[in-house]
């Protein structure tokens, strides 16, 4: 079985993708997808990349984070595949434990791991299960995500009003993606499995109080909860207002404008 690494990155970001390839390992590869916005004046390839015959480069104009992963599972041809950013670290122990992984669990077809980051909390269940059970403070970061990739390229891909650098929603592209998956019937499981270390914060944390991303979590309180999201909106505000001191009343605007918007969307039949 082998497994392939779905990097993407964007303008400079390639100078950082060397520090996360590993020494060559039998089965594992490497995709980058490079985004450069207009204007940018593309650099050489760093030596590390370029002289690798396991490491694959395909480039992408414009912006946007989940186009960029889209353009990834086009190219992809692995039988796994992990979903990477130019700032993970990876070891060979965490990629072996990815292959056994879906070797030992042949029906699943997603499965989420456990990404270490000493910078910023996040909590992880120290049980396996379904990611069609709602599970308390548990939430999907891409990082983590690893997939059969016959079993899902041509059936589920990032919605592209989603993640970083889309117009509408500034993250939750991770949390549509998973959504979509169980929708379409696909067998998605979470196990409590450490498989990379990622440094900082992720956006959907960072940039809590940016207007793009309070949208995105409208966008999935109207995904996922959807005949208790009125309901929910003002807690999740409350949540907003002291983890990133933003005001109340602006965050339940912008957490309603994203449910707004992704219930027009649904009609339209565009999410």
């Amino acid at each position: 079985m082998t497994l392939q690494l779905l990097i993407c990155t964007f303008n400079d970001g390639i100078h950082r993708v060397p520090e996360l390839i590993l020494a060559p390992i039998e089965g594992v590869s490497y995709l980058i997808s490079w985004q450069q916005a207009e204007g940018f004046t593309p650099c050489e390839l760093p030596a590390a990349i370029a002289d690798r015959p396991d490491v694959e480069v395909t480039t992408l104009p414009g912006r946007g984070l989940s186009r960029n992963r889209n353009n990834c599972l086009l190219h992809a041809s692995a039988d796994v595949c992990l979903i990477c950013d130019d700032d993970c670290r990876y070891t060979p122990e965490g990629l072996r434990a990815i292959v056994d992984t879906f070797k030992q669990h042949p029906e699943a077809h997603i499965i989420t791991f456990v990404a270490k980051n000493s910078t910023a909390y996040k909590h992880y269940p120290l049980t396996r299960f379904n990611l069609s059970k709602k599970v308390r403070k548990f939430f999907v970061s891409s990082i983590e995500i690893a997939l059969r990739r016959e079993a899902v390229v041509g059936k589920v891909e990032f919605n592209e009003y989603f993640g970083l650098g889309a117009e509408l929603f500034g993250a939750g592209e991770e949390a549509i993606f998973v959504a979509d998956a169980l929708n379409a019937g696909l067998n998605c499981q979470y196990f409590p499995i450490q498989v990379v270390e990622h440094f900082g914060p992720t956006t959907g944390v960072s940039h809590l109080a940016d207007e793009k991303v309070l949208r995105a979590n409208g966008a999935i309180l109207f995904r996922n909860y959807r005949a208790t999201m009125w309901l929910r909106l003002p807690l999740m505000a409350w949540r907003v207002k002291r983890t990133a001191h933003v005001p109340f009343a602006y965050a339940c605007k912008h957490i309603g404008e994203g449910i707004k918007a992704m219930r027009r969307l649904s009609a339209e039949g565009a999410n």
